[in-house]
């Protein structure tokens, strides 16, 4: 009769000739035909990786239900994503707080996120860098601006990289395409006031400063030393020039 294939269930005669006659080789091998293969290892949860899509994850059920103010109704978690993309890809950020605070940076300032839950879930580093990024709601507009050019100096480096970021998504955003509702003289007066908040986190990360100053000079704006400001987005710290063919009047 003819033996079935040799598994680890079968009868030592069935390994072959001789297998039966040598028990301590019978033993190591029916060991190793016993041992599972080599289980695929997963990231652990506390793994940079993981805590990078548990922010993503976070951040897209809070903003599950808004959109952008742009033509196509952009899904809002696109921005805090780019945010984030901008400062990996572009800025050259490692820091998976700074990375994390990107992904968060609105979900207390648009959401019914609270600062303890960010602490809860991400750390208290984390939620210091989102608390310095947003914008109190209760405040009038004129105010919250104001405040945004007042306290962008003495931002953390963390906090100064996430603003950067935020305003330079915001900016390519407008020259993509106009908001909903938004006259030409209003973009040009936004990026008159991003200009005056961008002054103040000068000497923070090079190439995001060069990005944004590419997009000011297009629009015939120069950076200059921040000063008083009076909040509005007229007027204030920044230089008028010409602007480029191409872009200015948009």
């Amino acid at each position: 009769m003819r033996c079935a294939p040799p598994t680890a269930r079968c009868c030592t005669g069935c390994r072959g000739a001789g297998a039966g006659r040598d028990p301590a080789r019978n033993k190591r091998l029916q060991g190793t035909r016993l041992r599972p293969p080599p289980a695929f290892s997963a990231p652990a949860m506390g793994s940079d990786a993981a805590r990078l899509l548990e922010a993503a994850d976070f951040a897209a059920g809070k903003h599950k239900e808004q959109r952008r103010k742009d033509p196509e109704g952009t899904p809002f978690i696109n921005h805090p994503i780019a945010v984030a993309r901008i400062l990996a890809s572009e800025a050259g950020v490692t820091d998976i707080v700074v990375l994390q605070a990107a992904l968060l940076h609105d979900t207390v300032e648009d959401t019914d996120t609270a600062f303890s839950e960010i602490e809860e879930r991400f750390g208290e580093e984390v939620r210091r860098v989102v608390e310095e990024v947003t914008d109190d709601k209760a405040l009038p507009k004129a105010e919250r601006k104001r405040l945004q050019i007042e306290r962008a100096p003495a931002s953390s480096p963390r906090a100064k990289l996430v603003k950067l970021a935020d305003k330079l998504h915001n900016l390519r955003d407008l020259n993509r395409c106009t908001p909903q509702g938004w006259s030409p003289q209003r973009v040009q007066e936004y990026f008159q006031w991003a200009a005056r908040v961008v002054a103040g986190l000068r000497g923070t990360s090079p190439p995001l400063e060069a990005g944004l100053q590419r997009l000011f000079e297009e629009r015939g704006l120069a950076l200059a030393p921040p000063g008083p400001d009076t909040g509005t987005e007229t007027g204030g710290t920044w230089e008028g020039r010409e602007p480029r063919a191409g872009r200015g009047g948009q």
